[in-house]
């Protein structure tokens, strides 16, 4: 495996059902070329400088793949002999280890798991034929990962330069029960069209992962900077000053002018939000309070709401059908001459809200058919509302309407492969916890940096990027001058960028 710069060659980005236009159109942006949409991918074409971006830039997709081989089968040993006419020796050594990953919608292939100890067997047995030894699996942070896909009998054997899932940002130090995934969570905020010119408020944030998406999407940060690492970074050609080179580029930043508010009832979630907050580093732009909905009032500032309530299924409350008539309430009368947007799961729950949404966009949370519904609150009369230059539903949330007809006509098969692999492992929205050993070494990390700061010693951002992911935070924050305590802003060297608020 040797890819020169400017070579290029296909690239999948995965992604959750219902996101692939937002996905295609994040890559178009991106710079990708002969970006075409499929079923939870968007498929399209780049070099290694695409790929790399991809990973660290895409809010949407779960994982980049760059396919290797593509053929038919119609058994297992049409897939173990397909798979070993590759030269092995391109991709992996003996020092090396791998693992395999594999989705299959197929009736020839009914298990997927047997799929990818195929793959796996095909591997070793050409290593140990040639060598007389053989590349070790590892599962949980192997050198290579292998993605095996098949649909009925198109197969398409892929290294994933992703590893761990994208939707696992990095920033979440502790979760409530049933978080919002961060990939689903930035593409509601991108349907919305907000990108920070006004201030944005989510009344039910359990643990904050609306609002921390939002304050990346306001100041155009990259999702991919609170990353540990990225499985590419593991290849043999790993172009480390690439890499760095886009990990420090701050170019397309921006100031964010406006502010993000986080209520919720519940103190525990607030704690939680706020520690997920600091941790990004996003403390000076976003602010998280206890408060019930029931008491919300008119914002004085121009405001978007983006909330996610209890569905009554994995979270209960005791009042389920009052609590989205308070959401009715409030926004009809304390949130005027401004849009909300609602995602939830049962069509009774969005009744008692009692507004007309004038979009609905049909998207899975996990395996719960929801609807993000907006809301558009005005005073008076809609043809009032509409001479006076009132826009109800724009060009772009038309489109996201015609996207519904698709989504219904694939969904019967999607709920019928729910259970496969796929979604458990890419659908899965659990988070990491911050555990007591990992808070001793995070204090002492952190107490050598300061050590190192006092004495003038400051090492490579990137560096510091691996020792925060690895001891979850804990970063001292400067401003553009140098002296901390800044407003969010950065130092000059972007290599010292770091992502927390904590004082010494």
């Amino acid at each position: 495996m040797n890819l020169t710069m400017g070579q290029e060659f296909e690239l999948i980005a995965k992604t959750f059902m219902g996101l692939e236009p937002i996905l295609a159109k994040e890559l178009i942006q991106l710079g990708a070329n002969n970006v075409q949409t499929g079923r939870r991918m968007v498929s399209f074409t780049g070099d290694k400088r695409l790929m790399y971006r991809a990973n660290f830039h895409l809010r949407t997709a779960i994982r980049i793949l760059k396919p290797i081989k593509h053929f038919k089968a119609k058994s297992a040993d049409d897939v173990y002999n397909r798979v070993r006419e590759i030269d092995w020796t391109q991709y992996l050594g003996l020092d090396k280890t791998f693992a395999v990953d594999s989705v299959v919608f197929s009736e020839e292939f009914k298990h997927s798991k047997f799929v990818a100890y195929k793959v796996k067997d095909a591997i070793v047995d050409q290593f140990r034929e040639n060598t007389g030894k053989r590349p070790n699996i590892s599962v949980s942070n192997p050198d290579i990962r292998l993605n095996m896909h098949i649909a009925e009998d198109d197969c398409t054997l892929s290294l994933d330069s992703s590893g761990e899932s994208l939707h696992r940002r990095g920033y979440r130090q502790e979760s409530v029960e049933a978080p919002l995934n961060e990939v689903l969570a930035a593409a509601i905020i991108m349907m919305t069209g907000w990108k920070g010119d006004c201030d944005f408020i989510d009344p039910m944030c359990g643990s904050g992962t609306l609002l921390v998406e939002a304050a990346l999407i306001a100041q155009n940060m990259a999702p991919g900077l609170f990353r540990k690492e990225f499985a590419f970074e593991k290849w043999p050609d790993f172009d480390k000053e690439l890499f760095d080179e886009i990990y420090n580029d701050d170019s397309a930043e921006r100031e964010f002018k406006h502010h993000i508010y986080g209520y919720d009832i519940d103190i525990k979630a607030v704690n939680t939000a706020r520690l997920n907050v600091k941790a990004a580093g996003l403390s000076n732009i976003v602010t998280v309070e206890e408060a019930d909905f029931k008491d919300f009032v008119q914002p004085k500032e121009k405001s978007i709401i983006v909330m996610n309530p209890p569905y009554g299924e994995r979270i209960s409350t005791p009042d389920l059908l009052g609590t989205y008539r308070t959401i009715g309430e409030r926004l009809k009368h304390h949130f005027l001459d401004n849009e909300a947007w609602v995602l939830s799961y049962r069509e009774e729950c969005f009744d008692q809200i009692g507004l007309k949404p004038s979009i609905k966009i049909p998207l899975y949370n996990g395996s719960l058919e929801c609807e993000l519904r907006k809301y558009q609150i005005f005073n008076g009369k809609l043809k009032d509302f509409r001479s006076e230059g009132g826009i109800v539903k724009t060009d772009e949330e038309k489109k996201q309407m015609a996207e519904k007809r698709r989504f219904k006509k694939e969904r019967g098969e999607f709920k019928k492969r729910l259970d496969e692999q796929e979604e458990n492992e890419e659908a899965d929205i659990r988070s990491f916890t911050f555990h007591s050993l990992e808070r001793k070494v995070f204090d002492n990390r952190r107490n050598e940096r300061r050590e190192d700061k006092r004495n003038g010693r400051r090492d490579d951002r990137r560096d510091e990027r691996n020792s925060w992911r690895g001891n979850r935070g804990g970063h001292e924050r400067f401003d553009r001058s140098g002296k901390k305590g800044g407003k969010g802003s950065y130092t000059n060297n972007r290599k010292r960028r770091t992502f927390n608020d904590d004082e010494d």
